[in-house]
């Protein structure tokens, strides 16, 4: 005997409260899914529930979460859009009902070995865009109706809300240490300078493309950078360490820093295309008395030697990285560094300020740095400009000549 279900109006309302319950969203993903197949199973009384979603790369469905098909989670089952019973509702991204489930039908034996004989599968979409699948069964065979298919179309909307902020939160934590894992917490200990960093997110991700980076060079001198990818979020950290890996490889083969950007600048127009970029790259000749100093679209560097009037570093500001597909003629400053005197590298978050002109943000870090060790320094810099809360992501980079 085929079983149907036709739930009248207060029935049909019952169901829908229970799979939009507000408090469902409290629950972290896993759990939501596992309630929702519990309520799901009950709702239709059904014996199954799973859920499939989509490895994109490898355009195929794997078991996320089930209930009734436990094994198929456990064995990390796996399925090609297109194949069997879950691919096709994949394939179609349409409602798929089996009223008397056979072998050809699907290629997962744990859906033969459960001795399922009825399924409905409904495709898990957000913004027209395939995320997975839901799907029930039952062990008698079970003519499902329209009613059944809408409520599963309701629960699978509310996954489709729920993988999506999992994936953001994967999203998240990726970028979080991809940056902690490129941003370095401690500088290298290098003879005849002291140095250190600070990094303070801007955005409400706490991820940006801002970054500091300091390293040996081949000929014993010091190279160091502080650069800027426009935007936040994962794209921006993962553009902001490949473009800091290239400089790394470009200042082991370039002995002028304006040629180094000049490569970098080929690079990120070729295959970092619509990103926008500034940096400032400075090398410290190995006796650590001069610097040179190019800059790409970044603002100028604060020196402050003894004896003189700190000041900006009179270098001339070339185009960012990214514009254009001629590259332009880049130049280098030399200038002295003599013993005690320091240096102060940022982005424009620190001194950017609105309803300000962008100069007397600068004119305000010139005032503030002090002839002091380079921890003084920063966190006098940081107090002064207020770098608490800032609205735009701060990398900061102090050095000192011993």
């Amino acid at each position: 005997m085929v079983r149907t279900e036709a739930p009248g109006e207060e029935q049909r309302l019952r169901r829908i409260e229970a799979v939009t319950d507000a408090t469902l969203s409290r629950l972290d993903v896993a759990d939501l899914f596992d309630e929702l197949l519990d309520r799901v199973r009950d709702l239709l009384q059904v014996d199954t529930a799973a859920i499939l979603l989509l490895d994109v790369r490898a355009q195929q469905l794997v078991a996320t979460a089930a209930k009734g098909l436990e094994e198929e989670v456990r064995q990390g089952f796996r399925v090609s859009v297109g194949r069997g019973f879950a691919g096709q509702v994949a394939l179609t991204q349409r409602p798929v009902i089996i009223q008397d489930l056979t072998s050809d039908r699907v290629v997962n034996p744990i859906l033969l070995d459960t001795g399922i004989r009825s399924l409905l599968g409904v495709p898990i979409t957000a913004q027209g865009q395939l995320v997975g699948v839901l799907h029930v069964g039952s062990l008698t065979p079970r003519r499902f109706t329209p009613d059944d298919v809408r409520l599963l179309e309701l629960v699978a909307d509310r996954v489709s809300l729920a993988s999506r902020a999992r994936a953001n939160s994967l999203d998240h934590a990726a970028a979080l240490a991809l940056q902690r894992s490129l941003i370095p917490t401690e500088l290298p200990d290098l003879p005849g300078l002291e140095m250190t960093g600070r990094y303070v997110p801007g955005h409400a991700s706490g991820v940006g493309g801002d970054w500091y980076d300091v390293f040996t060079l081949p000929s014993g001198g010091v190279g160091l950078v502080v650069g800027d990818v426009s935007g936040h979020g994962l794209q921006s950290a993962v553009v902001m360490g490949r473009v800091r890996s290239a400089l790394r490889a470009y200042a082991l083969v370039c002995d002028d820093p304006a040629e180094a950007l000049t490569l970098l600048n080929r690079k990120v127009v070729h295959f970092e295309a619509g990103s926008l970029t500034t940096a400032l790259y400075v090398m410290i000749s190995p006796d650590r008395s001069t610097m040179r100093v190019s800059l790409a679209g970044h603002p100028r560097p604060v020196l402050a030697v003894p004896g003189r009037p700190t000041s900006v570093v009179a270098a001339h500001i070339d185009p960012p990285l990214g514009i254009g597909n001629r590259d332009p003629r880049r130049q280098t400053t030399t200038v002295d560094f003599p013993p005690g005197a320091v240096l102060v590298a940022y982005t424009d978050g620190l001194v950017e300020r609105r309803g300000e002109v962008f100069d007397d943000g600068v004119a305000r870090l010139v005032a503030a740095v002090p002839q002091a060790p380079v921890d003084t320094v920063a966190a006098t810099v940081m107090a002064t400009l207020d770098a608490e809360h800032p609205a735009d992501d701060i990398a900061l980079l102090a050095l000192r000549r011993l």
